[in-house]
């Protein structure tokens, strides 16, 4: 159980190990194995830990991003919004009509009956 924690504590110091594993290159069991039999020994990790990320390019970041979205689900939330405020103005709109057509004030000197 020792080495469990500490390979937890060494991957919280190495971040860069998850990109390997979202990018499929590397299990977080191959990992774990690999420091199960060699720790945190420099030679080891060389090919994993201290390599420069290459910095992608921002159009292509962009297109991996536009892929990614869901425009039917964008799309869907969109037209909820706009019925959402189509009611709100609707509502809106009725109530200063009903208000505005219905309130006639009486003349101070009048009274009920007069």
């Amino acid at each position: 159980m020792e080495t469990k924690e500490k390979f937890k504590d060494f991957v919280k110091n190495n971040p860069i190990l998850l990109k390997y594993v979202k990018e499929n290159k590397m299990t977080w069991q191959q990992f774990y194995e690999i420091y199960d039999l060699y720790g945190e020994d420099k030679e080891a990790w060389k090919d994993y830990l201290n390599k420069e990320v290459p910095i992608k390019n921002s159009t292509f970041d962009l297109a991996s991003f536009i892929k990614g979205l869901d425009l039917d689900g964008i799309q869907n939330g969109v037209n909820s919004l706009q019925r959402v405020i189509g009611l709100l103005q609707d509502m809106s709109s009725n109530k200063s009509n009903i208000q505005n057509n219905t309130y006639k004030p009486r003349p101070i000197y009048k009274h009920f009956d007069d």
